[in-house]
Order: C-alpha cells, then structure tokens, then sequence
C-alpha cells in the first residue's frame, strides 16, 4: 500500500511539471531530426566477397584437410586486407587524398563461423566511392597475399557495384528521432523529479505529517479581507435597494 501511495505522489509530481516533460522530448526529437536530415552527410557501403580455396601449396602448415588450418589462414588475411601492405597501394591506385588510417576506418572485414567466404565492406559518403575501394582492396590483395605468404589460394566470388539509385545506410532519420524521444522523455523525467527533491517547501498537510512526524488534528483556511468586504458592500447595497422600493 506505502508504496502504492509514493507511485501516486511520483506520478502527481510528474503531472505538475509535465511541460517541461515535453518540453525536453520535443527539442530532443527536433534537434536530432535537423541533425539526421540537414546536417550529417549520407553514408553508402559497398561489399564485396573473397573465397579462401583449397591451398596448392605443398607445405605442410596449409593443409587443405585441415578445418582448423583454414580458419587461422582467415584471421590471418583478416588483419592482413587491412594493413599498410595493402592499403598503401590503394590509396596510391585509385589517386586518394587519404592516409592508410582514414581508409583503414572505412573498411570492415568479416567471415561467418566455419566458412571460407570473406566479406569486404567499405562506407563513404561516396557510393561510388565505396565501391571504387573495395574492388581495389580485393584485388590488391589477391595479387598481394602470393608475395606475403606464398600461397596463391584467394579468388573474388563477387565484386561490388553501384545501384541505380543507391540508399544510404546512415544516418536513419526516423530510427536516431525514435531514439531521441525515449531519451528526451527520459531527461525530462529525471529533470523534473531532481527540481522536485530540490523544492523543500511545505505544500500540504502531509509534508507536515511527513516532517514532523505528527498527525495534523486540524487545518486553517484562507482568509481573503478584500473579498470579504465586498460581500458585506454587496449586502448593504441590497438592503439599501429593498428599503428605497417600500
């Protein structure tokens, strides 16, 4: 029941300050919605696939048998697609104005659990762009990967292209606006129950059962002497009218 009662008095606290509620979740929705809209550029990616295949080589360590093998061959090339090594050549190739770090921020490389496929996945702003580095990326290190490890065993299953008309992937305006309403509406609620916990007057009788840790026996009303005396005018006024009428 005592908890009942402090949920009523919350939610009673909450309904007092309930502009600044909406206040906030609205300025939050808004604010992010320029931002989604106007202010953050598109970002586009791109993808394209490489096949790790059985390895020709006669050294033991690539067995073509062994899963385990494989999978470490994976991890290997991983970090590898991703080095100076690569990329150097790169941005060298396709004539960009960016270092091995920036380009490194704009490539994901990835592979699902027990498989030999590679996924190489590149945003910019550009979709073009992205497609651009990927398919470089891919063939760079085809070419490459049979210097730095001796082996020749990585073929392209698919190279990236352009749609006809492209959509971004972020930002998602409707998506960061959701978000941002459930944010604002929570900041707004924190605010209004921390003005609340900073308001120490007394409003009411239970504040001062609450405080003083007595119960109330009895309550003064207001008195109001302006409006009490225009009542007693009033009343004058009306005697006056009945006597001047007889």
């Amino acid at each position: 029941m005592e908890e009942t009662i402090h949920l009523k008095e919350v939610l009673l606290k909450l309904k007092k300050r309930l502009g600044l509620i909406v206040i906030f979740t609205t300025l939050a929705v808004i604010a992010t919605g320029v931002m989604s809209y106007f202010v953050l550029p598109p970002i586009y990616q791109a993808s394209t696939q490489l096949l790790v295949n059985k390895t020709q080589s006669e050294q033991p360590l690539y067995n073509p048998g062994e899963v385990q093998t494989n999978l470490q061959l994976i991890n290997s090339y991983n970090v590898i697609i991703k080095s100076p090594a690569i990329l150097d050549q790169v941005v060298e190739e396709l004539g960009m104005n960016l270092t091995v770090a920036e380009l490194n921020e704009k490539i994901t490389v990835s592979s699902e659990e027990d498989s030999q496929v590679l996924n190489l996945t590149v945003q910019d702003s550009d979709p073009q762009m992205a497609a651009n580095i990927a398919n470089e990326t891919a063939e760079v290190f085809q070419e490459k990967i049979v210097t730095l490890m001796n082996i020749d065993n990585v073929n392209i299953l698919s190279k990236a292209k352009v749609e006809e008309n492209p959509s971004p992937i972020k930002p998602k305006p409707l998506l960061n606006m959701a978000l941002a309403l459930v944010i604002g509406f929570m900041l707004g609620v924190g605010t209004a129950l921390f003005l609340e916990l900073l308001d120490n007057t007394i409003k009411s009788e239970q504040d001062i059962e609450r405080l003083l840790q007595v119960p109330v026996l009895g309550a003064v009303a207001a008195f109001d002497s302006k409006s009490k005396s225009r009542k007693k005018n009033k009343k004058k006024e009306a005697v006056r009218g009945g006597s001047y009428g007889s």
